[in-house]
C-alpha cells in the first residue's frame, strides 16, 4: 500500500508510491479496455464522496466511472447541492456527513488547501481532485502514466510543461511528480505566466517555445486559464498562439518519437491548433482513458482494497 493515508499532493509521494499506483493502473487495464462487464467486487460495501465545489466534466465523471468499475457505492455533490450555500461552514457539512460513516472524501475545490482542511474533520481517506492554483495530484498521475505507456520508462525523458504555469495546478502538481521519477523538465512561459520561483520545482524556465521544441520528449501544453486570471496577462488570444502556441510548423520540428499532452479541456487555436491536437502525436485521448485506470488506482490503494 502507499505510504500516505491521503492524497493531498504529488510531493509527498516516493518514487515508489508513484510507481505502485502506475502499476497497478496497468494492472486494470484489462478490465477497462478488454472485457464486455468492465467491473470488479474490489471495493464493495465501500462508501466514496464525490465533494465537488467548483465545476469539473472530466475529473467528476473520471471519478464517478472509477468508482462504478470497483462497484463502490458513490454520491457525488455540487457547490449548489450541498448546505455551504446555505451559511454552514465547510467544517460542518464535512462533519455531517462522516457521522453517516462514509470511507473517501473526493474533493474538488476553487480554494487552495481546502482537501488539507477537510482531513481535519474527519477519519475518512481524502483524495485531492483539485484545489484552486494548488495541486491535482490524480491529474499527474495519469499523465504520467500516458508518458510511460508510450516510452516504457519515465527515468531522463525531457519534458516541457508549455503555457499559463501562472494559473496552473497541473503544473504544480506534475513537476515534482516528474521530477521525482527522474524526468528533465523545462517550464515555458511568457513572463506574466511564469512561476516565480521555478528552483522550487528544480526545473528551468525560458519564455522562448522554440528553443526547445526540437530537444524535448514530451510537449505538454497547459490550458490558458482566462477565468483564474486578474486584468489582461496577455495581449491577445493571436498573438498568445504565435509566441507559444503548438502549431504544425512547431510539430514538424519535435523528434520522430515525441509526442503531445494536454489536460483538457482545449482552448483549440489559443496554446494549441485544431490540427495538432488530433495529429498521431496527441495523447490527450489517452490521458482521459488513462484517468480512469489511475484513479481506480489510487482508490483501491489507499481504501486497502479487498480485505
Amino acid at each position: 500500500m502507499l505510504s500516505v493515508k491521503h492524497l493531498i499532493d504529488t510531493t509527498s509521494l516516493t518514487a515508489d508510491d508513484i510507481t505502485q499506483i502506475l502499476d497497478t493502473a496497468k494492472s486494470f487495464d484489462p478490465i477497462v479496455n478488454g472485457r464486455s462487464i468492465k467491473k470488479v467486487p474490489a471495493l464493495r460495501g465501500r462508501t466514496i464522496v464525490n465533494l465537488f465545489l467548483e465545476p469539473s466534466t472530466r475529473t467528476l465523471k473520471s471519478f464517478e466511472l472509477a468508482e462504478k468499475r470497483l462497484s463502490a457505492d458513490s454520491i457525488s455533490m455540487g457547490g449548489a447541492t450541498s448546505s455551504v450555500v446555505k451559511g454552514e461552514s465547510l467544517a460542518d457539512t464535512i462533519q455531517t456527513i462522516d457521522a453517516m460513516k462514509v470511507d473517501m472524501f473526493v474533493v474538488r475545490a476553487r480554494l487552495a488547501g481546502t482537501p488539507q482542511k477537510i482531513t481535519e474533520n474527519t477519519d475518512a481517506i481524502v483524495i485531492n481532485g483539485g484545489d484552486g492554483k494548488h495541486q491535482h495530484p490524480t491529474q499527474a498521475m495519469l499523465d504520467l502514466y500516458t508518458i510511460r505507456e508510450h516510452f516504457g520508462h519515465l527515468d531522463g525523458l525531457k519534458v516541457a510543461i508549455v503555457g499559463d504555469l501562472a494559473h496552473s495546478r497541473v503544473c504544480g502538481s506534475l513537476a515534482p511528480a516528474l521530477k521525482t521519477m527522474g524526468a528533465d523538465v523545462t517550464l515555458v512561459a511568457p513572463p506574466t505566466f511564469q512561476v516565480g520561483d521555478p528552483s522550487w520545482f528544480g526545473c528551468n524556465q525560458t519564455n522562448h517555445l522554440d528553443d526547445v521544441v526540437e530537444d524535448m520528449d514530451v510537449i505538454y501544453m497547459l490550458r490558458v486559464q482566462l477565468e483564474r486570471m486578474e486584468g489582461a496577462a496577455i495581449p491577445s488570444r493571436r498573438e498568445y498562439n504565435r509566441l507559444y502556441g503548438l502549431s504544425l510548423e512547431r510539430e514538424a520540428r519535435m523528434k520522430d518519437n515525441a509526442i503531445i499532452c494536454h489536460p483538457g479541456p482545449m482552448n483549440r487555436g489559443m496554446e494549441i491548433d485544431a490540427e495538432v491536437a488530433d495529429c498521431p502525436r496527441s495523447r490527450i485521448l489517452n490521458q482521459v482513458n488513462a484517468g480512469v485506470l489511475t484513479r481506480m488506482a489510487e482508490m483501491y490503494l489507499l481504501l486497502g482494497g479487498e480485505e
